[in-house]
């Protein structure tokens, strides 16, 4: 139990630090056609001066640099990163402090395949690492890189049969086929049927809404049950009545009181009594996790990370903005509800415990209290310009929100690891 709480720490300092030097850093998952994740693509970004003067190079060196010094597991869970690589990275051998085991490197399509750049990629193929080509073509030079590959990344509206034939004539063993920007169910049906594996982008964030569904009794249970929790002070009693009322979840919600993460040193059998022993604040977490972890149900468990993973970042970055903590900390993890319950948000609203400006903000209206999960979401996708306007339009401090997001990525990989 303490080296579990010691290496959370150690993760937080860690994730801290890197934030603080890279300004911008950010993951993408990267999944399987199950909608389990196989591993992240991080996006590095060192700020606005490092891209425009000193160039892709030293924003890899810098990259590599805090790798050595902070890792790269706090971002990935444990899950390969595929990392985006210059040619002097691979030629110089600079990614070397990368572990093998863990470490995706990803090839832009456009770099000349010299012979140099592939006699390093072979070298480094033979080290355990295994590569990327991104953005592939068609192009006839690329296939010696071709051959050296084990991912081809595509965007998900290319790649047909043909194509697929040849490169299985290129390779052998054929490449795993990564899809790029698969953003609906529509790009994720076209992708699985052009024969990708592996897909990238927001789709699971996006389901199929079933439009005026009726959300069975245990979901409307849930949500009183988060209606309960936004009472302050809570209402001990009415909560444990309600909690009772669902045998999964009062189940769950003792597994995670008892857990090592919340380091009770005796066991908890009542849900009044968990009340007492955490308190109210930490209570208001554990149970969260609990009805989120039931909601999610048979969805991508991608989802509940995200959902966790905003609600820990808005509950943080509340104090930069004179917002309340526990509201944006809601805000976080409601926006993800649609994706887990397949309702449209403008349904789901009406039902939630909320003031009419944070209703707004869940519906996509650009008011002040939608400001950091709009940040958030912009750094999902990676697009730093978006990033730097909204900081400049509401007067955030970047540094602060990157420390704060990089916190939220550590607490969400725990909590997540004790909801399953």
């Amino acid at each position: 139990m303490a080296t579990d709480t010691r290496l959370a720490l150690e993760s937080v300092a860690a994730a801290e630090d890197w934030a603080g030097e890279m300004r911008y850093v950010a993951r993408q998952p990267i999944l399987n056609l199950r909608g389990q994740v196989q591993g992240y693509e991080l996006l590095f970004r060192g700020g606005p001066e490092m891209v425009l003067s000193v160039g892709a190079d030293m924003a890899a060196r810098t990259m590599l640099d805090n790798a050595v010094i902070f890792g790269l597991e706090w971002m990935t869970n444990g899950l390969p990163a595929f990392v985006s690589c210059t040619v002097e990275s691979l030629t110089e051998d600079l990614v070397l402090v990368l572990s093998p085991e863990k470490t995706v490197l990803v090839l832009p399509a456009q770099l000349e395949p010299t012979a140099r750049l592939l006699e390093s990629c072979s070298r480094l193929k033979a080290r355990g690492y295994k590569l990327a080509l991104d953005d592939f073509g068609w192009e006839a030079n690329l296939r010696p890189l071709a051959k050296l590959a084990d991912y081809i990344r595509v965007g998900s509206s290319g790649f047909d049969a043909l194509e697929r034939q040849y490169l299985r004539s290129l390779c052998c063993p054929s490449p795993t086929l990564v899809a790029k920007k698969v953003d609906s169910q529509e790009a994720f049906k076209r992708a699985s049927d052009k024969g990708f594996t592996l897909l990238q982008g927001d789709y699971f964030c996006h389901p199929m809404l079933l439009k005026k569904r009726k959300l069975p009794a245990n979901r409307m249970l849930h949500f009183e049950i988060v209606r309960q929790l936004h009472h302050d002070p809570i209402d001990v009693r009415e909560v444990s009545k309600l909690v009772l009322r669902d045998a999964a979840l009062t189940f769950r919600l003792l597994r995670l009181v008892n857990s090592p993460t919340y380091a009770i040193h005796q066991e908890v059998r009542s849900i009044e009594t968990a009340i007492f022993i955490v308190g109210e604040t930490t209570f208001r977490r554990i149970v969260s996790l609990a009805v989120l972890s039931e909601l999610n149900g048979k969805e991508p468990p991608e989802i509940l990370h995200m959902a966790l993973l905003r609600a820990r970042f808005c509950e943080l970055a509340a104090g930069l903005c004179g917002l309340d903590s526990r509201e944006q900390y809601l805000l976080g993890m409601l926006s993800m509800f649609p994706a887990m319950l397949r309702v449209p948000m403008e349904e789901l609203t009406p039902l939630l415990p909320l003031r009419a400006e944070i209703c707004e903000a869940l519906q996509g209206a650009a008011t002040r209290e939608r400001s950091l999960l709009a940040w958030l979401e912009l750094n999902e996708s990676g697009d730093w310009e978006g990033c730097d306007q909204l900081v400049e339009g509401h007067g955030l401090d970047q540094e602060r929100l990157v420390k704060c997001y990089a916190e939220s990525v550590v607490w969400a990989a725990g909590a997540l690891r004790s909801a399953v």
